[in-house]
């Protein structure tokens, strides 16, 4: 596994958010995180990037206990993330927004060049400020922000939320791509179909611990045990 959770506790002050979450993703699989509001999945993400510190439990990532490390150095070793709100620099332009993302890790680099024939739009978009994007916009802009860091896992939070069916496809397809590439993905995602549609397999969170896991087969099969664990 190129990534692993082990019983990791995760506090905000003095008010425990999650409760000995254990998960894994191979490098070349897609992985869902599903649960409803306020299960704890961003607080899990937040937990692997070290901007809310796990208190226990250790994160492994391509061979490293990577539980202290600060931010940067999570992020140099090659885990990108593409948030929920997209957090572009808002008064930069696309290109510089793309530009100060580019670095080497041990993974595959990708190219400016091959991010705009993923996301073809971006190639008119170079020189547009961030803030005067769409939301599928913003939301091309942010997964090829990630890829350009050389990441061997991506952490997707929320890729479909407010984005128009065409482009939710396309953010599918990118994470075909990824995973065809070899590259890992943890996907968060409140609309379950979306992860399913893309993960082989899933955990579902409830008040900060794991109640379920297995294929995304089996979920997709019973009805019953997805309205019961995820409303849908």
């Amino acid at each position: 596994m190129i990534f692993a959770l082990d019983a990791i506790d995760t506090y905000y002050g003095e008010s425990q958010a999650l409760f000995g979450v254990s998960l894994e993703v191979a490098a070349g699989e897609v992985v869902a995180l599903l649960g409803p509001n306020g299960a704890g999945k961003t607080t899990t993400l937040r937990s692997i990037l070290g901007l809310t510190r796990a208190r226990r439990g250790s994160l492994h990532f391509d061979g490293k206990d990577i539980r202290a490390w600060p931010t940067h150095r999570i992020a140099q070793a090659g885990i990108g993330w593409v948030p929920d709100d997209r957090r572009l620099c808002p008064t930069l332009t696309v290109a510089r927004n793309l530009s100060i993302a580019l670095k080497r890790s041990r993974f595959r680099p990708w190219s400016m060049k091959e991010v705009c024939q993923i996301f073809t739009p971006l190639e008119h978009l170079m020189e547009r400020d961030a803030e005067n994007l769409s939301g599928g916009e913003m939301q091309m802009v942010a997964i090829a922000r990630a890829l350009l860091s050389s990441p061997g896992l991506v952490l997707l939070d929320e890729p479909s939320q407010g984005l128009a069916p065409k482009i939710v496809q396309d953010v599918l397809a990118t994470i075909n791509r990824l995973r065809d590439e070899g590259i890992a993905v943890l996907i968060v995602e409140q609309n379950p179909d979306t992860a399913l549609a893309v993960a082989s397999r899933a955990y579902i969170l409830d008040l900060g611990r794991i109640v379920w896991s297995g294929t995304t087969a089996a979920l997709s099969a019973d009805a019953a045990l997805r309205r019961r664990l995820v409303g849908t």
